[in-house]
C-alpha cells in the first residue's frame, strides 16, 4: 500500500524502510508542505470531538500540567433533554473556553474516529508490521504539556499545525518496558535535541527516550500534533507465547511435584528445551501478524446489490504465495487458495488500494466481481464507503492501471489455520470447500 505519508516520514528521516524504528532518536521536515493540512487540522479535530460520543481516558484534557476532571468538558446528564446533550458528549462550549484560557486536549486512539488516520495507521502497519494507533494533542495559547517522560513503545509524532517546544534525552535504562523487573524514574542526562516542532516535521522517539514538549511561555497560538505508536514485540513477548502454546501439551498443565529433581521436573525441563526449539522467535512474529483480526470495516451484505469499489482492510498485508498451479493467500488467520490464473486480480484487490469493479471487469471480465464477493465475505476486503474513500483520497492512489491483470476463477478451497509455524508454513485443522463463483452472464482498514 502506497501512502503518501509513509512515503513523505521515509523520506523526512532519511530512511529506506521500517528497520530504523527503535535504533535511534531522529528527525526531519516533511517536503509535502500541503500533506500536514490534508491529513488534519484542528477545526476538523474540534468538529471530529463535537460528533463523537466520548468518554474520559478517550479524550483528556490537561491545564498546568495537571488532569482536568472530566466534568470541565463533558456533559455530566444523563439524556438530558436531547440526545445532542447526554453523558459522554463533548460540552463544546465548555472546551472552547478551555482552549480560550490555555489548554492540551487529547484524544487517544483517533484512527477509531476519523477514517483518514485509520487509513494512515493500517499503511503504517503493512510497512512496519507491528500494530499502529494514534493519539492527537492540541495545545493552545501557552499552556504546558506532560512533564519529562518515557514511553514503552517507539513513536513517530508529526507536527501538523503551530509550533511546540521540545526536549528529547537519551534512555537511563536499556529497552525499559511497562512491566519490568526494575523500575526507570531517574530521566536520561544526554540531551539530544532541544528545539522547536513546526508544521511537517517529523520525529522519531524510541522506547525508553525521555522526552516532554509544551508551549510554556509562549503565549497566543497552538500547536496540533500526532504521535503514532508502534506495539513493541521483545523476546519477553516470544516467552509469554510460549508458555500459552505450553498449554498444548498436558505435561505443562500437571501441577509441579513438591520433590526436588523429581522426574516430572526432569520431563518439564526437555519439553521446555524442545517447545523452545521448535518455536523459534520467526514464528512468533508471523504468527503474531497472521492471526491479527481485519480492521472493523462496514460488512459486505448481499441483500445491498454489487459494491462499486472495494479496498482490502486486512491488518497486515496478505501473504500471497505462488505455487504454480495454485496460489494460497495467508492472512487473518486463513489460508484460501485459488486457481493460478486468479494471481493478477489477487494482487489487485489486496493492494490496499481502492479498486473501482466496473473499470478491472472492463479488463478483467465480470469474474473480477464474485471474486471481490468472497474476499469481502471473509472480511479481507471491504465495500469502499465515502467515509473509507475520503480517508484515501489524495493520499492513497486508487488502482486504474489494470490493464496486465487475467481473468479470476473461483476459490477452490478455504482453510482455517490453527497455527502458523512461518509465514510459508501452515497447519490446517478443518477444511471447507468455498462454492464455485457464478458464472460471468449468471455476482467487500
Amino acid at each position: 500500500m502506497d501512502h503518501r505519508l509513509v512515503a513523505g516520514v521515509e523520506e523526512a528521516l532519511g530512511w529506506g524502510g521500517p528497520q530504523h524504528l527503535g535504533t535511534g532518536f531522529a528527525r526531519g521536515s516533511l517536503r509535502d508542505r500541503e500533506l500536514p493540512a490534508r491529513v488534519l487540522t484542528p477545526t476538523r479535530l474540534l468538529d471530529l470531538v463535537m460528533r463523537r460520543n466520548l468518554g474520559n481516558p478517550q479524550i483528556r484534557c490537561f491545564q498546568d500540567g495537571k488532569e482536568l476532571h472530566p466534568g470541565a468538558y463533558l456533559h455530566q446528564d444523563v439524556g438530558g433533554g436531547t440526545g445532542r446533550d447526554g453523558a459522554g458528549l463533548v460540552h463544546m462550549g465548555r472546551l472552547g473556553n478551555l482552549l480560550r484560557e490555555g489548554t492540551t486536549m487529547v484524544l487517544d486512539r483517533a484512527d477509531v474516529f476519523d477514517p483518514t488516520l485509520e487509513v494512515a495507521c493500517r499503511s503504517l502497519q503493512w510497512w512496519s508490521g507491528e500494530r499502529v494507533t494514534v493519539n492527537i494533542y492540541l495545545t493552545t495559547n501557552a499552556a504546558d504539556g506532560f512533564g519529562l517522560h518515557w514511553d514503552d513503545h517507539d513513536v513517530l509524532v508529526v507536527q501538523l499545525s503551530g509550533e511546540k517546544d521540545w526536549e528529547v534525552r537519551g534512555p537511563s535504562r536499556a529497552a525499559p518496558l511497562h512491566r519490568d523487573a526494575a523500575r526507570n524514574d531517574t530521566p536520561g542526562e544526554e540531551t539530544l535535541w532541544a528545539g522547536t516542532a513546526r508544521p511537517g516535521d517529523v520525529l522519531h522517539i524510541p522506547r525508553g527516550y525521555w522526552h516532554r514538549a509544551g508551549r510554556d511561555g509562549r503565549g497566543s497560538g497552538h500547536s496540533l500534533h500526532m504521535t503514532f505508536g508502534f506495539s513493541t514485540r521483545t523476546g519477553a513477548s516470544w516467552l509469554s507465547w510460549l508458555a500459552d502454546r505450553s498449554r498444548e501439551q498436558e505435561l505443562f498443565r500437571r501441577d509441579l511435584a513438591p520433590t526436588p529433581g523429581s522426574e516430572q521436573h526432569r520431563r518439564l525441563a526437555e519439553a521446555a528445551v524442545a517447545l523452545v526449539g521448535s518455536s523459534p522467535p520467526a514464528d512468533f512474529l508471523a504468527a503474531r501478524e497472521h492471526a491479527a483480526a481485519p480492521s472493523r470495516h462496514v460488512p459486505f451484505l448481499e441483500t445491498f446489490g454489487h459494491e462499486g469499489s472495494v479496498i482490502c482492510v486486512c491488518a497486515f498485508r496478505p501473504r500471497i504465495r505462488d505455487l504454480g498451479e495454485t496460489v494460497e493467500v495467508l492472512s487473518s488467520g486463513k489460508k484460501l487458495t485459488f486457481k493460478a490464473k486468479a494471481l493478477p486480480a489477487l494482487r489487485l484487490l489486496l493492494s490496499g488500494r481502492p479498486v473501482p469493479l466496473d473499470r478491472a471487469a472492463e479488463v478483467v471480465g465480470a469474474e473480477v466481481h464474485p471474486l471481490a464477493e468472497i474476499l469481502m465475505r471473509h472480511a479481507w476486503c471491504a465495500p469502499l464507503t465515502p467515509g473509507l474513500a475520503s480517508g484515501c483520497s489524495g493520499l492513497v492512489a486508487e488502482v486504474t492501471d489494470v490493464a496486465a491483470v487475467a481473468a479470476v476463477t473461483a476459490v477452490a478451497e478455504v482453510t482455517d489455520v490453527a497455527e502458523v509455524t512461518a509465514v510459508t508454513a501452515v497447519t490446517a485443522v478443518t477444511a471447507v470447500t468455498e462454492p464455485a463463483a457464478p458464472e460471468p452472464d449468471a455476482q467487500a482498514g
